[in-house]
């Protein structure tokens, strides 16, 4: 077990600063027209990193590899690649594959997505979550390890099939890194507490700064559960930066109250939504009750403005410059070693001028 100091977590023992990274997402009908456009600007106001995303439209891995084809030093990431798209092998595969063409320069963002998509749309049962999370990411590694043919006996995944004609097989491809790092999307305590037992980064999704204790308490419980061979000081974090920089706040607040009342009343039903009890973790639980529960009855204008500024300006930078910037230093000194910024590219420009 790992010695855990009182006031620090491992990963922040050697940061020096917050970094930021373009998250392009998943499109919508179809492609972004200004997807090339924004990530050649992250290039030059130097950027660490682009990020895609898939939900059941657009996958992650391809508009990744072709908008990452002319850089050359930014990391692309997945934010995230859902567990449950692909087998284990399959994602190993294009993990491997990925870094080849990119010179070394991948990230395997994973996460479980929610039981609307993975039953719906996979049609793969939701049980036992981190049981799968663990298992899929021990498949991953080992495959890309290639130290033997692969097998595996789980309670979610036995590799070959039991029973079946399969031979335990090895990755034919030569990955360029055997250790490639793997990210873990987790929004509730345990699942963020697995990201630092077993990942090489948490992909913390939205993030308040002010009601970041439990995040810090669950990242101590899964760094003291680590593996020796996994060093924790490697440890990365991303979270979500929504940046609206105008001297009117409710005008800044606006940009933001849509995809807030999507997410907490939307990305979900009403039994089980991981963004509402985020939200109420973070001590919104009445505000996002409001919200949920206009959105989920049919008033979706209403539930956007039942989204308070109070509210957004807990997981946003928003408002006159002097004001971002002064809020900006708690963002600089909380969880993140990494921020998520989306376009447009008057949103890129503020963000490097703010953490420059």
């Amino acid at each position: 077990h790992l010695h855990m100091e009182s006031d620090s977590l491992p990963f922040e023992r050697r940061r020096a600063r917050v970094r930021l990274g373009l998250a392009l997402g998943y499109w919508g009908s179809g492609p972004p027209a200004d997807a090339q456009q924004l990530v050649a600007e992250a290039d030059r106001l130097g950027f660490d990193s682009i990020w895609t995303s898939e939900a059941y439209g657009s996958d992650a891995l391809t508009p990744l590899a072709w908008w990452g084809r002319g850089t050359e030093k930014l990391r692309l990431g997945t934010a995230v690649a859902q567990i449950h798209a692909r087998t284990p092998a399959a994602t190993a595969m294009a993990a491997a594959t990925l870094d080849h063409l990119c010179g070394g320069r991948f990230i395997l963002g994973l996460g479980v997505s929610g039981p609307q998509v993975v039953e719906g749309w996979h049609g793969v049962s939701f049980r036992e979550q981190l049981q799968t999370t663990r298992e899929y990411l021990a498949i991953v590694r080992q495959i890309l390890r290639r130290e033997s043919p692969l097998e595996f006996s789980g309670s979610r995944y036995q590799l070959p099939l039991p029973g079946g004609q399969g031979k335990p097989l090895t990755l034919t491809v030569h990955p360029r890194r055997a250790n490639l790092p793997i990210w873990l999307a987790a929004q509730g305590p345990r699942n963020t507490a697995l990201a630092a037992e077993i990942a090489d980064g948490w992909l913390a999704g939205f993030h308040a700064p002010r009601a970041a204790a439990w995040q810090r308490q669950a990242l101590a419980e899964g760094f003291a559960k680590r593996e020796p061979a996994l060093d924790p000081t490697g440890f990365e974090v991303a979270a979500s930066l929504f940046l609206a920089v105008d001297d009117d706040l409710e005008r800044a607040a606006d940009r933001f109250r849509p995809l807030l009342a999507l997410y907490i009343g939307g990305m979900g039903s009403g039994r089980q939504n991981f963004y509402f009890d985020l939200f109420a973790r973070m001590g919104f639980e009445e505000d996002a009750t409001r919200v949920r529960d206009l959105f989920l009855g049919g008033d979706r204008a209403g539930a956007v403005n039942a989204v308070s500024t109070r509210l957004v300006e807990e997981v946003a930078l928003v408002g006159p410059l002097a004001k971002v910037r002064e809020e900006a230093e708690r963002w600089q000194t909380s969880l993140p070693t990494l921020l998520l910024v989306g376009g447009p590219i008057e949103q890129l420009r503020a963000a490097a001028e703010v953490f420059a």
